[in-house]
């Protein structure tokens, strides 16, 4: 009987060790280079749903200083305004990367060790960026500012 419980016990650690719960919380961030302006809004809910918003823009490589700060505002504008349309995704989360269900391509990384989150995100042809995300309690109107 004794070797009976302790299998059970094994199956049952087993079995939790294989369906990591997902971390909960907000995340946000931006990225910005010559040529992309990335702001991203990341929620994982209670049920593990994970709501994610990233719009761009591309191709600003001559933009002047006043262009790039007016650029900042309408993303921050559009990601405020847009993500009340964001609906919640079903997620595969093997305990540190998130993935489309049956995909490959990381869409987040999770570092339980460190709590940190990275977005991976994918702008056609361009080499995946991965954005570092900051865990906050409420989303702010300006990304860019923290």
């Amino acid at each position: 009987m004794r070797n009976f419980a302790l299998a059970v016990l094994s199956v049952l650690a087993v079995a939790s060790c294989s369906h990591p719960s997902p971390p909960q919380g907000r995340w946000e961030g931006h990225y910005e280079s010559d040529d992309a302006m990335i702001v991203a809004r990341l929620e994982i809910g209670a049920d593990g749903k994970v709501r994610v918003s990233a719009p761009d823009l591309l191709d600003i490589a001559g933009a002047s200083d006043e262009d790039r700060q007016a650029m900042r505002q309408r993303l921050a504008e559009d990601l405020a305004q847009g993500w009340d349309e964001v609906a919640p995704r079903a997620m595969d989360f093997d305990g540190g990367v998130f993935r489309k269900p049956g995909g490959v391509a990381p869409q987040a990384i999770w570092d339980a060790k460190s709590r940190t989150m990275q977005l991976v995100v994918y702008l056609g042809a361009r080499s995946a960026l991965n954005i570092p995300m900051r865990a906050v309690g409420d989303f702010s109107d300006n990304p860019w500012s923290k």
